[in-house]
């Protein structure tokens, strides 16, 4: 499976579609800031040229979404992973919008304490899958992912401790635009892909043979 992780979009997706043009993947995943604070019916737009390529597209929103961009995931074409799971084959998929608290105060953000109940349940729900993917847009606290320019971490501290403690294959953030990365929390692979409005995206190759998972992430330009 050839997966392409994309968020922080932020009311741009051109680059995104000349990518689709030419390039064929399995899944896409968005991992929030789907808008620039709206307006409305943006985010619906934007998912439905997406869409437009026929490719399975798994969304959540980012904490500069406004409230009624829930309904608008739910009346695109994309699917809505928002404290939601799903499973494709033996991929255990569950997604977490929004972000922990912000000095900015913007629309979408969740206590630490809330985070981490309702991301409890979700990976419960998908525990026993060969391959579990943690959609957030957030990144987990005290990574490589999470880390501005004055040196400081500003992930949340609660999906940090869910990974921890449930080991997903895969976690897909978003969120802090300087700090695209690759890195590990145990066995856990954290991936932010960085500002697709700035023409940043990865893609995640997940090869399955009886006795072994390979995922191959790469940071790419769009």
């Amino acid at each position: 499976m050839k997966i392409l992780a994309i968020g922080d979009l932020h009311g741009q997706c051109q680059n995104i579609l000349n990518y689709l043009q030419k390039n064929d993947v399995d899944l896409i995943i968005l991992t929030g800031d789907i808008t620039n604070f709206g307006p409305d019916k943006l985010g619906e737009e934007i998912l439905n040229e997406i869409c437009m390529f026929d490719i399975p597209t798994l969304a959540i929103p980012g904490n500069c979404d406004q409230t009624c961009i829930y309904g608008e995931i739910e009346n695109s074409n994309a699917i809505n992973i928002h404290n939601k799971t799903l499973i494709i084959k033996n991929i255990g998929i569950c997604g977490l919008g929004g972000s922990n608290t912000t000095p900015f105060n913007t629309p979408l953000e969740f206590a630490e304490m809330q985070i981490y109940q309702e991301l409890e349940k979700l990976m419960k729900q998908i525990e026993t899958q060969p391959i579990k993917i943690l959609v957030t847009h957030a990144p987990p606290y005290n990574t490589k992912t999470d880390v501005i320019p004055s040196g400081d971490h500003v992930g949340s501290k609660s999906i940090r401790k869910i990974i921890e403690e449930f080991q997903p294959s895969l976690n897909l953030c978003g969120h802090i635009h300087e700090a695209k990365a690759i890195d590990k929390i145990g066995k856990t692979i954290i991936i932010n892909s960085g500002e697709s409005s700035q023409g940043l995206a990865s893609i995640i190759k997940i090869n399955e043979t009886e006795d072994n998972v390979e995922i191959t992430p790469k940071l790419i330009n769009l």
